[in-house]
């Protein structure tokens, strides 16, 4: 049996629950679909509100042949296959076709390329569908040929309609006698996504279906929804969660967890972008000066996922992921600025002694500024000893090296230059 959010999935825009700026009367896409001059467009909104069914019905609306991608598991030879079906699908003045993209914004800048030319010859009409912003996900030169409309997530009274619709129309549902005494709890865990709101109100139906009567409580609808529903949802708790568990592996020298917890926000729909920059901060804070490349392999990584997009990027992740995992461990970087920070949040702003000042002008130079500055490259060995730090603060350690081999050869030589001044 087809899930319930397939079953109830509208088909006719008087039938569409929300939008009414976007759909209502006089609104912009009904006029645009009365008119029969649909523009190229993107639907910028949460997930579950409505996106690919409205795209689904203007198709029908306007009689248009309709193909669909996922940015997830579609590449560049998928989309131009998509554009040649697009081209023999066009009979003396017929109307476009119409191409969905679906979260447009994990496409590659190469893949979102490969759309525009289409675009702009009037090919295709291009809907695409993005959870994020698209200003920040979809270049400029697509984003210049399409219109961007913002849904916005379901009213209350939008999902209570939602759930009595069901109720009352779908075949499964009305074979038994369920009544829904209270509605905060589903509403809650729905979080204005239609289709988890019609995922919890299946999970519950099936829940003592030899009862003569089922009825939907607060109490229940938590009992069940904790027990049995495991999704990713990329803007609630378990997004922290699993990226904090993928964090914390990869801190803990554990490739197969770190692998593991990759795979997760990967099949979840994470933004590819976010793991990436993710594992930026971690080369930074967690592995740091115990082996430098690792940033650079993170950075390096963080390029590629955005060059090639799904699927092949999972491949570079999976490889950054392992180097970092199996990398030695150091967060000196990471406490000595924290506690530069700190000092310079108590001792506020010291001046700069005067002979590391700059010098231009004339004056400058008449009051000392830069007087008995010692340029290093002056000395044997390219160092000699003077003071960097404001007087009120001299002789303050804040890079304290670890124990790794890297770190304890920066330590040797810190001691070499700097005797006993700090301590090392």
């Amino acid at each position: 049996m087809r899930p319930l959010a397939e079953r109830m999935r509208p088909k006719r825009l008087e039938e569409y629950v929300g939008q009414k700026h976007l759909v209502g009367e006089a609104a912009v896409l009904r006029q645009a679909i009365a008119s029969g001059k649909l523009p190229s467009f993107i639907l910028w909104g949460p997930p579950g509100v409505g996106k690919t069914t409205l795209a689904r019905i203007i198709a029908n609306e306007l009689q248009r042949p309709f193909q669909t991608l996922s940015a997830v598991s579609s590449g560049v030879k998928d989309v131009r296959e998509a554009i040649d079906r697009a081209k023999s699908q066009r009979f003396f003045n017929s109307p476009n076709p119409i191409l969905f993209i679906d979260e447009i914004h994990r496409f590659s800048k190469s893949q979102q390329d490969s759309l525009l030319g289409a675009v702009e010859e009037g090919t295709i009409t291009l809907i695409g569908a993005t959870t994020e912003n698209p200003s920040f996900e979809v270049i400029s030169a697509l984003l210049s040929r399409c219109q961007v409309y913002v849904l916005e997530p379901l009213k209350k009274e939008e999902l209570i309609f939602l759930l009595e619709q069901a109720l009352q129309k779908d075949e499964h549902l009305k074979s038994r006698k369920i009544r829904i005494e209270e509605y905060e709890a589903i509403l809650q865990y729905s979080g204005g996504d239609a289709r988890k709101l019609y995922n919890i109100l299946e999970l519950l139906s099936n829940f003592d279906e030899a009862a003569e009567e089922l009825v939907i409580t607060n109490e229940l609808v938590a009992q069940k929804v904790q027990q049995n529903i495991a999704l990713y949802d990329k803007a609630g708790e378990q997004h922290y969660d699993i990226a904090s568990a993928f964090i914390k592996s990869i801190r803990g020298s554990d490739p197969n967890a770190a692998v593991y917890w990759l795979a997760r926000m990967i099949e979840g729909g994470e933004d590819v972008k976010f793991i990436a920059r993710r594992m930026v901060i971690a080369a930074a804070e967690d592995i740091g000066l115990a082996n430098p490349n690792a940033l650079l392999m993170a950075t390096t990584a963080f390029q590629a996922v955005q060059a090639v997009g799904l699927p092949e990027a999972r491949i570079i992740l999976s490889q950054a992921v392992i180097y970092l995992a199996t990398s030695p461990k150091s967060n000196s970087a990471y406490l000595a600025i924290n506690e530069a920070m700190a000092l310079v949040r108590r001792t506020g702003n010291l001046p700069v002694p005067l002979h590391l000042r700059n010098a231009p002008t004339q004056l400058m130079k008449e009051l000392n500024y830069g007087a008995g500055y010692q340029y290093a490259h002056d000395f044997p060995g390219n160092f000699t000893p003077q003071e960097f730090m404001p007087d009120e603060v001299h002789n303050t350690k804040l890079f304290k090296p670890q124990q790794n081999p890297a770190e304890e050869k920066m330590k040797q030589l810190l001691l070499h230059w700097w005797k006993d001044k700090y301590g090392y």
